[in-house]
């Protein structure tokens, strides 16, 4: 059971310590796994996971697979563990009303103590069908990042560090309320256009310095060999962060280098505890450099 004092080496703030999490199993009907992989994370010393907030995803193959219900999900988490951070990413600001968010995010942090991280962010096209067929209405862009904005103000008194998810060309503003940044899947050089940008606009609009991070699929191994072939069982040829942890931490440098402070692995095998060691060994090849 945690603790409800602050972790000890947990921090929101930027660093010249690069951090690494794993995303987590949530797309499967039982939840056992999900636990086991944040034991594993937590237990080798990785610096956070991170929670999916959908309501169905579609496989590779077009098929429905099920999706483990957020909040419930997060409690778990906060309950399991001990010193390891929590981050949503994202939890979809228009899946709930502000202050129902606030409420998930603060009673978390009971349990958890410090170690919630609110990332939220406002949808896009890909979240359109399974909101629809919940009976949910997408809205349009402008709709959604008012309701992701009502939602960083809501979370803004609640002291748990909000980051926000998606493009800066539709989330820029929102930004700027929060405390940070989260990008997922986009290469090296459009990253480090986009973070640059927001950099930019945080220096003129004034606070602290933003924590930037990025987060993509991955399939790792012990050896390049070994993540290969485990990437040609799985069916992810497009996934492009496949290696041992020295060729991974080398296809990383460059968004270390754009500025990210935190890395969110999205292992294909998210289920297989064995990803967290992966992911320490990537984390200390970066940190030595």
């Amino acid at each position: 059971m945690s603790s409800n004092s602050p972790s000890n080496t947990f921090s929101n703030a930027p660093s010249n310590r690069l951090s690494i999490g794993l995303t987590l199993p949530f797309f499967r009907e039982d939840a056992e796994p999900l636990i086991e992989v944040a034991i594993a994370a937590e237990s080798v010393g990785l610096d956070a996971v991170f929670a999916y907030d959908h309501l169905f995803r579609y496989g590779a193959d077009g098929g429905v697979r099920p999706a483990l219900e957020f909040s419930s999900a997060l409690g778990a988490l906060c309950a399991e563990t001990d010193s390891i951070a929590i981050a949503s990413l994202v939890a979809r600001a228009t899946l709930r009303p502000p202050s129902v968010l606030t409420g998930i995010f603060v009673t978390a942090q009971r349990i958890a103590g410090e170690r919630i991280i609110a990332g939220i962010g406002a949808g896009d096209e890909q979240s359109r069908d399974e909101m629809e067929q919940f009976g949910y209405d997408f809205g349009d862009v402008s709709s959604r990042v008012e309701a992701l904005e009502a939602s960083i103000a809501s979370l803004m008194h609640a002291d748990i560090p909000v980051w926000v998810g998606g493009d800066p060309k539709y989330v820029g503003a929102a930004t700027m309320m929060a405390d940070g940044w989260n990008r997922w899947g986009v290469s090296q050089d459009r990253f480090a256009r986009e973070a640059t940008q927001l950099n930019a606009l945080r220096e003129n609009h004034g606070g602290d310095p933003l924590v930037i991070s990025w987060g993509g699929l991955c399939v790792l191994g012990a050896t390049d060999d070994e993540a290969e072939k485990k990437a040609e069982r799985l069916g992810a040829s497009k996934v492009s962060l496949v290696g041992g942890p020295q060729r991974v931490a080398e296809l990383l440098v460059g968004y270390v280098d754009a500025g990210a402070s935190w890395i969110a692995l999205g292992p294909i095998d998210s289920s297989d505890p064995s990803n967290a060691m992966h992911a320490k060994a990537i984390r200390d090849l970066l940190n030595e450099r």
